[in-house]
């Protein structure tokens, strides 16, 4: 059975040679909304569909790679249970971790991949060789982003995203084939 999915040339393209993929969480993880118990605990949705999307992308050899200006237990717990290992929280400025994280991995620019939703993701998105927005994204984020996800953060954005770069990669349909199998 062939995948269903498919994207346009041009992007897949520009996505091919990606192999280190920077997450924003809050309004492109999570769908951007602050809860707080009543102890003043911050609780956080997270969409399986993401979190499938991000262990695709490690087996596929392209590393997920998350820098969030927050900090959370919620979030901590989740990246640590897909095996999130690239990860800078609390990080307002994103574009030094994101050379951090280039460096580190022996990779530039030409080789990353973000999806962001605001002004903080800017200066990552801007530089990487694709970056996407999921549609509630700042006029800012969208205007710079290479592809606006369908799906809204928190509901499938991340997904999109990796789905697109596992498509450019080559990658997609041997995965999908073995998990149909």
């Amino acid at each position: 059975m062939p995948p269903a999915l498919q994207f346009p040339p041009e992007l897949l393209l520009k996505a091919q040679n990606v192999r280190v993929a920077f997450f924003d969480v809050d309004g492109v993880l999570t769908d951007g909304g602050l809860y707080f118990s009543e102890a003043g605990e911050a609780l956080k949705r997270f969409n399986t569909l993401d979190g499938h999307g991000l262990k695709l992308l490690a087996r596929a050899g392209i590393v997920p790679a998350v820098i969030t200006g927050r900090d959370s237990k919620a979030l901590r717990r989740r990246l640590e249970a897909l095996g999130i290992t690239e990860v800078h929280y609390g990080t307002e400025d994103k574009r030094p971790a994101a050379e951090a994280t280039l460096q580190k991995l022996g990779l530039g620019w030409h080789e990353a991949a973000a999806i962001g939703d605001d002004w903080p993701d800017l200066p990552v998105m801007r530089r990487c060789a694709f970056s996407a927005a999921p549609p509630g994204a700042h006029a800012e984020a969208l205007a710079v982003a290479s592809h606006v996800t369908r799906a809204s953060g928190g509901h499938g954005a991340g997904r999109e995203f990796c789905d697109l770069l596992l498509v450019a990669s080559g990658r997609y349909a041997a995965l999908f084939e073995e998990a149909v199998a």
